[in-house]
């Protein structure tokens, strides 16, 4: 397992408050949710018929990129935190997308649904939020269908406190303070990739699925056999 420097310090599994989901909506998304949907559909291709889950759906913002970006593509947002998905509702909405956009609130570490039930499970940073990410990754693996695609994206934890400061000062040095601080955060709570490397292991996924794809994300890259 590759070591960071900074030990990890996992943070709240959920924003759930009316002021935090206000706030996360507030943030500027907007380049990093058009890169995620690109990438992903270049892995993919576009809807073959099926649902897309997406694992951490927040206030619903990747599901209404995907959804502008595939005009076929029905999609499945869960979360865990309410006042999330009561932005997410309005969102959805707003866009007139609530004929594509199914949101419901369930715990990600434990999805009822049936396994292989999706024809892709995409998911961009969650797993930061997740105390014990093996819980969340096994799940978003099992609900992949044979020939699906898994797209997982998240945070890695800087290897000191020196690259945290730079990326927090890079990336939210303009924004408001509590976008700064969920940075942050998150950096400290996120998972290195030898990290996730160990994870994944056991699930049957090759460690060549995972690598860095900018200078503070990790994606995850894995197409079920089928």
């Amino acid at each position: 397992m590759t070591k960071s420097e900074l030990k990890r310090v996992p943070e709240e599994e959920m924003m759930d408050t009316a002021d935090e989901a206000a706030g996360y909506d507030a943030m500027d998304h907007n380049v990093v949710n058009a890169r995620f949907v690109a990438d992903f559909l270049a892995e993919h291709g576009n809807s073959r018929g099926g649902t897309v889950i997406d694992v951490g759906t927040g206030t619903a913002l990747i599901p209404i990129v995907l959804a502008a970006a595939d005009r076929r593509a029905k999609i499945m947002g869960v979360d865990g935190a309410g006042h999330m998905l009561e932005v997410g509702h309005r969102n959805v909405e707003e866009f007139r997308l609530s004929g594509r956009i199914e949101l419901r609130q369930c715990d990600a570490k434990a999805m009822p649904f049936a396994d292989g039930q999706f024809e892709a499970v995409i998911s961009n940073s969650i797993v930061h939020h997740i105390r014990e990410p093996e819980t969340i990754l096994r799940e978003m693996v099992r609900l992949v269908a044979p020939g699906g695609t898994l797209f997982v994206r998240d945070l890695v934890r800087p290897v000191d406190q020196g690259r945290l400061d730079a990326i927090v000062e890079r990336y939210a040095g303009n924004e408001a303070p509590i976008a700064r601080r969920f940075l942050a955060e998150s950096l400290l709570s996120a998972v290195t990739v030898g990290e996730v490397q160990e994870i994944i292991r056991p699930l049957g996924l090759p460690a060549s699925s995972v690598g860095m794809t900018s200078d503070r994300h990790w994606t995850l890259v894995w197409k079920r056999p089928g």
